[in-house]
């Protein structure tokens, strides 16, 4: 069961405080389910404060990784309401929307209404986009609320950089992009033609794509490790943020497996490795809904010696 929407109990941020927000870890939490399939509501929060409590100050519910196409409306809902709830001020925001566009200004409105400080508006999901209505569909979610900023989630490589600056043009309080194309050289094209300096980029393919990303601008990244192991995630920002690319790159070592396991088969588990690290800890059940489905036995051993081997 879902409250009822409620004002702020602070002011909103500045876009500006929320670009900062953006320039850092993004998590995005899991959502872990019960054994009869609901939200586990109270396992929710420990998780959300156990990535607050290591440091993490960005927090995405209802991001991919939070099984955002596997939610029922009222599910994304409450995911929202815990979150903002369990921060309590000491995390940014970024509630992910998305669907059709009454659906996903819905979300936004109910997310500004209970506290949140920006949206990710998740790439549409259609079998005919075009350049045009790509712009159209974030307009209309962006002017329905304007004091929240708002991030695209782009995931397609053909969209070009131009039509993210038309956008931009429109609506002011798009601010930031969290940029999923697995390709750096188009990232730094596109990032340039967009503005490089207009938005916030997020590397939108979370850490192993990160050091790449931001040596062609990036100066954010999203991440699922961060449930299972947040300090090797803030680790890896430090590491960039100061210019250490070989720090960087001895996290990226220590985490390439593990995400390796994520990103196979389509990323067909990339929810699934990092419930299966949180199961290994105790810290929620391993259950996933479908499409995605549990590890077999071997990969649940090999994501098992990776977490033993971080020593969390």
């Amino acid at each position: 069961m879902t409250h009822a929407p409620q004002p702020p109990v602070a002011a909103r941020p500045t876009h500006a405080a929320q670009r900062a927000a953006l320039a850092d870890v993004v998590a995005i939490p899991v959502t872990p389910f019960a054994e009869d399939g609901s939200i586990d509501h109270g396992a929710h929060r420990k998780l959300l404060r156990r990535q607050l409590d290591a440091g993490v100050r960005t927090l995405t519910p209802n991001g991919n990784t939070g099984e955002f196409y596997a939610l029922a409306p009222q599910e994304r809902r409450a995911v929202v309401e815990s979150t903002v709830e369990e921060a309590a001020e000491r995390a940014a925001i970024l509630v992910g929307v998305g669907h059709d566009v009454p659906t996903a200004i819905a979300a936004a409105r109910h997310a500004e209404a209970f506290g949140a400080h920006m949206v990710m508006v998740h790439q549409p999901v259609h079998p005919y986009v075009s350049d045009i209505g790509w712009v159209d569909y974030h307009r209309a979610i962006a002017e329905a609320v304007p004091g929240l900023g708002v991030v695209p989630y782009l995931r397609d490589a053909a969209l070009p950089g131009t039509r993210l600056a038309e956008l931009a043009d429109a609506c002011p309080n798009v601010i930031g992009v969290k940029y999923a194309v697995p390709d750096a050289v188009r990232f730094a094209g596109f990032a340039r033609d967009a503005g490089l300096e207009r938005f916030v980029w997020i590397a939108g393919l979370a850490e192993p794509y990160a050091p790449s990303y931001f040596s062609a601008g990036a100066t954010g990244f999203t991440s699922g490790l961060v449930n299972v192991a947040p300090r090797l995630s803030l680790r890896m920002i430090e590491a960039l943020r100061s210019g250490d690319y070989p720090a960087a790159m001895a996290v990226w070592g220590q985490i390439r497996r593990f995400e390796e396991l994520r990103a196979a088969d389509g990323s067909a588990n990339n929810v699934t490795v990092v419930k299966e690290a949180l199961a290994t800890l105790g810290l929620c059940r391993r259950d996933v809904r479908a499409p995605s489905s549990l590890l077999p036995e071997a990969e649940r051993a090999e994501v098992a010696a990776i977490v033993a081997g971080w020593s969390i």
